[in-house]
């Protein structure tokens, strides 16, 4: 069995911290360079419920896409509910290690597995990282769809692939636009709007889509007079969750390279904090009404 220092090197070749944002905190959280690990859990959020989920597993090693300090902290009381995941997690000797941003733009990464998710063909990134001398690292990834779809086709294509949510997929445009080429980007991607538009696809598939930038996104005047691509906004947990898997058999190819038998597994755990959604019965304008001068509205 590989211990600890050795996996978490293996972690870091795939995802090297040095390619995180400055702003991100990636990296060992907590565990002893030293300890053997067996199994591996792989998952989106460093939650009180993947933590559970570790300990039951018998898990030596849980790998977050998320951060669970992304800001510093001056404590780690079981008191705070951050706290209480640090001391679940080493009371029962689980280490946790966080790939965040450098796993968005790695090659392969997060909007490789997403597009993977959706059966795109992936011509390149969306934003090409300049020190790739391959062309292939980046944020996001421009796609070509298996066929061409309406709108509305390739959002209920998109709700039946991806991980189910509360939310689903909302979309915003002409429902009758055809695609055929569209960029994705897992996690928000709303600071995306002008490396999209300077793609020139047909539409953007992401996350956590806000009302501002969408609707300014949708009515963005084309240099070229063409119409702005549409949007569909997923929910954040699902358009990162397939990278779990990616990310999972990555370390299997590392694993039987090395011939360490690591055992690695997949939270399948919903931990979108959205739990419920209550669709409009159709999309009206509000009913009319009448106010009486003088009256209180």
């Amino acid at each position: 069995m590989p211990v600890l220092s050795e996996v978490l090197t293996a972690l870091d070749a795939l995802w090297p911290p040095e390619r995180a944002e400055g702003w991100d905190a990636v990296g060992t959280v907590c565990g002893d360079p030293d300890a053997e690990v067996r199994r591996v859990l792989f998952a989106v959020d460093p939650v009180q419920e993947i933590a559970e989920e570790a300990v039951r597993l018998g898990a030596d090693l849980l790998v977050t896409h998320h951060p669970l300090y992304l800001r510093g902290t001056t404590t780690v009381a079981a008191s705070t509910f951050k706290g209480k995941v640090v001391h679940t997690l080493i009371k029962h000797d689980i280490a946790l290690h966080v790939a965040h941003t450098n796993a968005d733009t790695a090659d392969p990464g997060v909007s490789d597995a997403l597009a993977g998710a959706l059966d795109l063909r992936i011509l390149g990134p969306l934003v090409a990282d300049a020190t790739d001398p391959a062309g292939r690292r980046g944020l996001g990834r421009i796609c070509e769809l298996p066929r061409p779809m309406t709108l509305t086709g390739f959002a209920s294509y998109a709700a039946a692939r991806l991980p189910a949510t509360a939310q689903g997929i909302r979309a915003a445009g002409d429902p009758d636009r055809e695609i055929r080429t569209v960029a994705v980007s897992g996690g928000s991607g709303d600071s995306l709007f002008g490396d999209v538009r300077a793609a020139g696809v047909d539409a953007f598939l992401t996350a956590d889509l806000r009302h501002h930038p969408a609707s300014e996104a949708v009515q963005h005047l084309q240099p070229d007079g063409q119409t702005p691509p549409v949007l569909l906004d997923a929910a954040h947990w699902a358009t990162e969750w397939p990278w779990c898997e990616q990310a999972a058999a990555q370390l299997d190819a590392v694993s039987d390279r090395h011939g360490w038998g690591l055992r690695t597994h997949v939270s399948r755990t919903v931990t979108d904090p959205w739990t419920a959604h209550a669709a409009s019965a159709q999309l009206t304008s509000p009913p009319e009404t009448t106010h009486t001068p003088g009256a209180p509205r």
